[in-house]
């Protein structure tokens, strides 16, 4: 059974997780720590629940969301794991954040590659790969089938959808890879996306305005 820990970090408010099961073995999806209190907040919490990292994953390159990859990369010793549409996207991440007022560290372009349909194994768990551009050329989504859980960084959010007007982005191929990929997985599995609250899929097939 995969457990699950939200955090909320840096000035773009990025949704961080944390899974893991009854192994203790576990996957960061997102670190998206800035500041050092976020840093120490998400070590104190891997170290009080005896975790061992041994994935870290990012579902797409926008800087917001590679934040903390340097912190993870040094402090638990983990290579990156990233679609190779955005895989460009982290040598430009320092640059990118500074167009934003934003100064951070680059993360190690030292990265493994992630295609769809792999499989992302952590103790006794896996999650599946769905790729799903649009948001951004190399977004991607972690499915854990057995425990009907999705995350799915800024693909989908609750009641809307990833902006596109981003380079790289496209509406049209965001809004059909939504529809054939992530709405005909079942109703119950639940959605955490990359800001803002949890939702599942049943509920944003019934009511997301830019789904219908």
């Amino acid at each position: 059974m995969i457990n699950s820990k939200k955090f909320t970090f840096n000035p773009v408010a990025v949704n961080a997780y944390l899974l893991w099961d009854e192994t203790k073995e576990a996957v960061l999806i997102d670190p998206a720590c800035f500041y050092p209190e976020e840093e120490k907040e998400l070590e104190r919490f891997v170290e009080a629940q005896e975790l061992k990292i041994v994935r870290l994953l990012n579902t797409h390159g926008h800087f917001d969301h590679l934040m903390g990859n340097s912190f993870a990369e040094r402090r638990w010793g983990l290579k990156c794991r990233i679609h190779p549409g955005d895989a460009p996207m982290v040598d430009q991440a320092r640059q990118h954040a500074l167009l934003f007022g934003i100064t951070m560290q680059n993360p190690s372009s030292d990265v493994e590659l992630l295609a769809e349909g792999d499989e992302i194994h952590f103790g006794a768990t896996a999650l599946k790969v769905i790729h799903v551009p649009g948001h951004s050329p190399g977004g991607v989504a972690f499915y854990g089938a057995q425990d009907q859980i999705l995350v799915v960084g800024d693909i989908l959010f609750n009641g809307s959808v990833g902006r596109t007007d981003l380079p790289g982005g496209n509406h049209n191929q965001l809004i059909t890879g939504i529809k054939e990929k992530l709405l005909t997985l079942g109703d119950e599995v639940k959605v955490y996306p990359g800001h803002g609250d949890e939702t599942t899929i049943g509920w944003e097939k019934r009511t997301n305005p830019f789904l219908r």
